[in-house]
């Protein structure tokens, strides 16, 4: 039987980009969107237009640089809406205008305060209106797991015959389970007559767990996309995780006899990227991409993986383009080595960026007696999270002990000159983070920090996560060194800057020179 082909649906840049805590900026959001281009997504759902000036900005830029998928923004079923993400869309090769209003009895009630024919008319206008700008139109039933079966025919029915090529099944609120699901898929596509002439799509959210096997469970039911996400970002719990949905048709395609057209080899570094750019740090046994999915610690696994890999491993970590030959280099390597190697996990870089990282090498190479894999990818990703830089970090000097109190000095460099302060903290790394407060003039609020090694050994890398909140927003900065006070600090540093760019706080006037 030949497998049909399943249409990935990627939503990390809309809907991942509403996890409490994400924000990314345009660069960022172009960045990952280069990056599910070489994954070879079908759509990319870049974000939703009207939302705000930076969505619109970022929609603009990923329709206008970004080719091979679909680019798809979101839009409520009215007219402003529509224009919005028609304008956004309009340097797309294949835009997408991406409609959605609430189905379910509960939101018509109490959020759209409209009745089921108001909200079938609606529908019916908006597909319509969209559909004289681009060929290419979804629709989307929000909280369709919890809607009246029968209405639902009748919104797709209508959505079908307005123009709507796509339409989309949404478990809004993660409330269903596979079978119920399942059954659900099954009765829209024997109850809609026109059903033919769309593709039906889902969007599932993990609030029970079940995203993944719901969207299977819809595979097998007839469904021809699946919306998801990388790592399952997404509203609270999150979405269907991308690189979960992939494997498991990949590994299971006798079962399912439907596959996705995905070069799955760019799934863990396009994971890595939206892990550091999102600052949401992706679990040790996270299925597919966390640290121990192919890890073995039991001597049973271990001799039974040496011998054949099947017996304790159902995917090769080279299928997701994770090299099993992790120690490569040192630092009397040359430059060829290192480019070879960049090539050899996957990277197309320039001859700049080849240069640059090449210096950033050499210097870690300096510090650490063996370069991991890893730890090249960890350099290449570090220039990802790097911001307009407000303010450096140019020196620092830390003095602590289980005797004394931990102090801490800073040099910060801004287009103003230079500043230098120095506090005292709660161990060394409250130190720093309290003097490059005092060196950048007001005050910030640390809500989260995070250490871990990117490879093993003493002399590993180390790679600090800080979350920092400004005016109600949470932005995060990443720093990257052996010495895990540099990159604590390092990591303060580009999480200021970001809040800068993204809170627009008056220290960003001053520090390039206003007044």
């Amino acid at each position: 039987m030949t497998a049909r082909i399943i249409r990935i649906f990627d939503t990390t840049l809309r809907d991942g980009e509403q996890t409490p805590g994400v924000t990314l900026n345009t660069a960022e959001k172009l960045e990952i969107a280069q990056a599910l281009a070489r994954l070879k997504v079908d759509i990319i759902e870049a974000g939703f237009p009207i939302s705000s000036p930076g969505d619109f900005a970022a929609v603009s830029e990923i329709a206008a640089k970004v080719r091979g998928p679909v680019i798809a923004g979101l839009a409520r079923a009215n007219s402003k809406d529509i224009d919005a993400a028609v304008q956004a869309l309009k340097k797309a090769e294949r835009p997408r205008v991406h409609i959605f209003i609430a189905t379910s009895d509960l939101h018509l009630q109490y959020k759209l305060k409209m009745s089921r024919g108001e909200v079938l008319k609606a529908t019916e206008e908006a597909v319509r209106y969209a559909r004289r700008f681009v060929d290419d139109v979804e629709f989307s039933a929000e909280d369709a797991s919890r809607s009246d079966r029968y209405y639902l025919c009748q919104i797709f029915t209508a959505a079908i015959a307005a123009g709507a090529t796509t339409i989309n099944i949404p478990d809004t609120v993660g409330y269903t389970t596979p079978d119920e699901f399942g059954a659900l898929i099954r009765y829209i596509r024997e109850q809609v007559p026109n059903i033919g002439q769309a593709i039906v799509s889902v969007h599932c959210h993990n609030d029970l767990g079940m995203a993944v096997a719901n969207s299977l469970a819809a595979v097998q039911n007839g469904a021809g996309q699946i919306e998801c996400a990388i790592n399952g970002l997404g509203e609270r719990a999150g979405n269907a995780s991308l690189e979960e949905i992939a494997m498991a048709l990949a590994t299971r395609a006798e079962y399912y006899h439907a596959a996705a057209a995905l070069d799955t080899r760019h799934i863990y570094r396009t994971s890595r990227l939206v892990s550091v750019l999102s600052g949401v740090v992706v679990q040790p046994n996270k299925a597919v991409v966390g640290d121990n999915a192919f890890a073995h610690e039991s001597g049973i696994h271990q001799h039974g993986v040496l011998n054949n890999p099947l017996t304790y491993e159902i995917m090769r970590p080279e299928s997701i383009g994770l090299n099993r030959n992790a120690l490569i280099l040192g630092k009397l390597s040359g430059r060829h080595a290192f480019e070879e190697r960049l090539k050899s996990l996957g990277y197309e870089l320039d001859g700049e960026r080849i240069n640059e990282l090449f210096t950033k090498f050499k210097e870690l190479a300096d510090r650490k007696k063996m370069v991991f894999d890893r730890d090249i990818e960890a350099l290449v990703t570090e220039k990802a999270s790097v911001t307009p830089e407000w303010y450096r970090l140019v020196y620092h000097h830390v003095v602590s002990g289980n005797q004394t109190t931990a102090t801490a000095t800073v040099r910060v460099e801004t287009e103003r000159g230079f500043t230098e302060q120095a506090a005292c903290g709660d161990g060394p790394v409250d130190a720093a983070f309290k003097a490059i407060e005092k060196a950048v003039g007001f005050p910030v609020c640390l809500k989260d920090y995070q250490i871990k090694a990117v490879t093993a050994g003493e002399d590993a890398l180390g790679e600090a996560t800080v979350w920092l909140e400004q005016d109600g927003k949470v932005v995060s900065g990443r720093g990257l060194s052996t010495d895990i006070i540099e990159a604590s600090a390092r990591a303060c540093m580009n999480a200021i800057n970001k809040l800068i760019a993204t809170c627009g706080h008056p220290a960003a006037e001053k520090a390039v020179g206003g007044e």
